[in-house]
């Protein structure tokens, strides 16, 4: 490899969709960002077949990469304190809010800002592609990079906070609360309807003020969308999410909509 021009892929992988970012470390810039939605919720096998497709019909990914990072966004996973994990007992923490067969494959990653373990399945068919393909690489579960990508912010706050990341027909949603994780959850959506219930259910459960509490907007959303609107309209502050990473992009990416690639531009 030409150590002179050293570059990270970065692929996430969700049944509804695949996004992929590459990190040029030599010159400390996003070269190539691009996510694909489908028309439809796809099964596993599918969405290994859109991969291969998408893999070998862009010349971009011909490249040699220093590193390669798989990011697997589904809901099947649980945070479990650090405290209280115990590795015989993985399928046990995720039974109670996903449906696990004996076949699936259970594994977990260290989320050591908050001395948390996020215990999850993978895509296993994408990963041994992805090694078949690329060799060695790493691989983790979306809510790991979300929780530690919020955690590590900056700016101290003395209020409650709400994140919300939008993707095409699932929310997560996490509160922080003086820098503590007080809350992270996925819902499933079919509506502006659903959407909103899933939301102001969180609000009412912890019992937050709609008033006074701030609400920071990342993934699939815009201003001018209904889902914004509809968040509006009950919620006094809503914002985007504040971009502040480390590495500049390339002037062929568009900037107004960085804050939809929020997740995968945190991989890095």
């Amino acid at each position: 490899m030409n150590k002179n021009n050293i570059k990270e892929l970065s692929i996430q992988v969700n049944l509804n969709g695949l996004s992929f970012c590459i990190l040029n470390r030599t010159s400390n810039t996003i070269e190539f960002l691009n996510s694909i939605v489908f028309r439809h919720k796809l099964n596993p096998f599918d969405v290994l077949n859109r991969l291969k497709t998408e893999l070998s019909a862009n010349a971009v990914f011909s490249d040699e990469f220093d590193s390669i990072t798989v990011v697997h966004q589904n809901e099947l996973s649980t945070l479990v304190p650090k405290t209280l994990y115990d590795e015989n007992n993985k399928a046990d923490y995720l039974k109670f809010n996903t449906k696990i067969l004996k076949t699936d494959f259970i594994t977990h990653d260290d989320i050591a800002i908050n001395d948390s373990v996020n215990v999850y399945i993978p895509y296993i068919n994408i990963n041994n592609y992805i090694f078949e393909t690329f060799g060695e690489f790493t691989y983790k579960h979306s809510s790991t990079v979300l929780v530690d990508a919020l955690l590590q912010k900056k700016h101290e706050s003395d209020t409650t906070e709400v994140y919300l990341h939008v993707n095409s027909n699932t929310i997560e949603i996490a509160v922080l609360d003086k820098k503590q994780l007080q809350l992270f959850n996925v819902f499933e959506y079919h509506s502006k309807e659903d959407f909103i219930y899933y939301v102001l259910f969180v609000f009412e459960q912890l019992n937050l003020d709609v008033e006074t509490t701030l609400v920071y907007l990342s993934g699939l959303v815009n201003k001018n969308d209904e889902l914004y609107t509809l968040l509006y309209t009950y919620i006094r502050h809503v914002e985007f999410e504040k971009l502040n990473f480390n590495y500049s992009f390339s002037d062929k990416l568009n900037s107004d909509q960085l804050h939809h690639h929020y997740l995968i531009l945190n991989t890095f």
